[in-house]
Order: structure tokens, then C-alpha cells, then sequence
């Protein structure tokens, strides 16, 4: 296999992360718009919520990756600017999408919880777009450190790396199960999605030790310290959650 693989025939070739990312996004709103269909929540606020969410995304995805790069920015501060025009981070966009879900909340004067809604198509949305990452190869920065494992890819220079995004796809369909699972079984409002935030969080804090990434403090990268405290975010809600319940 051959990295970038190019989808297409002939001279109709498009790359693999557009294509993935454009269907990614596609089939992420489109089980959006089924979630909420059955919302106690009204149309205009949860409008707001999505959109609160979306700017927050984007902002939380630029600051994210240019902070995992700033070692590029002493020795190449022009690819560190293109890096932070093209790149973007589900770490930085899920975290920062939630505190613009929180903003939008407290500006419109919502209480409820919003969170739940997206889960699954966060969970489906972000396992299309690894695909497309995969297929990119070294130019996405997503592959894993070189290992002797029988699995290990060449993604095109010459040396076997770790999977991570294959890794992550495989997660993301347990994860998927068994938070199907759980709702099955009827869950507070809020919690599925905590549970989805202290689950994916802790695998990408685990599996970026498998990444070649620039880690200043305390051998962790920015996306690891994103990911602790995203953790710990998660599990107050979660153990305030059960201090009133009970």
C-alpha cells in the first residue's frame, strides 16, 4: 500500500482525508438531526447549542494543534502557521466545543443537559475521519512511534509504526457498545455523554504515548494535559451527578 491512497479512477483522484472528512462531517449531522428530533429541548435553544458548539469546536481544534506544535515555531514559523490554518485536533475540538456548549448555555439561560445528543455522532463522526487519516499516511501526523509488531504500517518512510489511528477506530467501536449498552439500561440526563467524554479522553491521553510528539512537561504533550483535564472534568460531573441521585 501506497500512502496517500487516493480515492478515484484516472484522473478523478481526490485525497483521502478530504473525502473522509466531508463524509465524516456528513453522517456526524445527519445522526445529529435524528438525536434531537426526540429533544424535550426547544428548536431555538438547541439551534443555538449546536452552533455555540460548533464555533467552540473550531476554536479549541486551531489553539489545540498549534500548541502541540510549538516546537516547530522557533525553527519554522511559517509551516507552524499553515500547520494551525490546516490542522485541527478532536481533542481541542471536543474540548473546545464543550466549553462553547457551556457559554451558549449560561448566555440563553439553559439548564438542562445538551451533551448526550451528541455522543454518537461524535463516536461515528471522529472513527470515518481516522479512516481518512489512515489512508493519508506521515503527512496527518497521526501515525505511532516505530515498533517490531507484525502490525506495524510503512506509511512511507520506511520504517513499521504503530497503527494509532486504526487503534483508535477499534476503540471507538467498543466504546460505541457499550455506551449503547448503558442507554439501554436508562441513564440521568448528561451521563452518557460524561461517560463517552472520561472514555475517549483516557484512551487518547494513553495512545498518544504511542505518538512521536513534542511532550514538554513531564514527558506529556499539550493533547495529553488537554486530555487530563478534560478527565477531571468529566469524573466531577460524573461524581456530582451520583451525590444527587442518591
Amino acid at each position: 500500500m501506497t500512502f496517500p491512497v487516493y480515492l478515484g479512477f484516472g484522473l478523478f483522484k481526490l485525497h483521502p482525508h478530504f473525502v473522509f472528512e466531508v463524509v465524516a462531517y456528513g453522517v456526524a449531522m445527519g445522526l445529529l438531526r435524528r438525536s434531537v428530533k426526540s429533544d424535550a429541548i426547544p428548536l431555538s435553544q438547541r439551534s443555538s447549542v449546536v452552533v455555540g458548539g460548533l464555533i467552540g469546536a473550531l476554536v479549541g481544534a486551531k489553539i489545540l494543534v498549534l500548541l502541540q506544535h510549538v516546537d516547530l515555531l522557533g525553527s519554522d514559523w511559517r509551516g507552524w502557521l499553515l500547520l494551525g490554518l490546516q490542522g485541527k485536533t478532536v481533542v481541542g475540538a471536543l474540548l473546545g466545543g464543550l466549553i462553547g456548549v457551556e457559554l451558549t448555555k449560561k448566555w440563553i439561560g439553559l439548564r438542562r443537559s445538551t451533551g448526550d445528543a451528541f455522543v454518537f455522532p461524535l463516536l461515528v463522526g471522529t472513527a470515518i475521519g481516522r479512516v481518512g487519516c489512515f489512508l493519508t499516511g506521515l503527512s496527518d501526523r497521526t501515525y505511532g512511534t516505530v515498533t517490531t509488531l507484525p502490525w506495524g504500517i510503512d506509511f512511507g518512510d520506511g520504517l513499521p509504526r504503530h497503527p494509532t489511528q486504526l487503534y483508535e477506530v477499534g476503540f471507538l467501536i467498543i466504546l460505541g457498545l457499550l455506551l449503547a449498552w448503558h442507554r439501554q439500561r436508562g441513564l440521568p440526563s448528561g451521563r452518557l455523554f460524561q461517560l463517552y467524554l472520561v472514555g475517549y479522553l483516557s484512551f487518547r491521553f494513553v495512545v498518544d504515548f504511542l505518538k512521536p510528539d513534542f511532550q514538554p512537561l513531564l514527558g506529556l504533550s499539550f493533547i495529553q494535559l488537554a486530555c487530563l483535564l478534560g478527565v477531571a472534568y468529566g469524573l466531577r460531573q460524573l461524581s456530582r451527578q451520583t451525590v444527587t441521585v442518591s
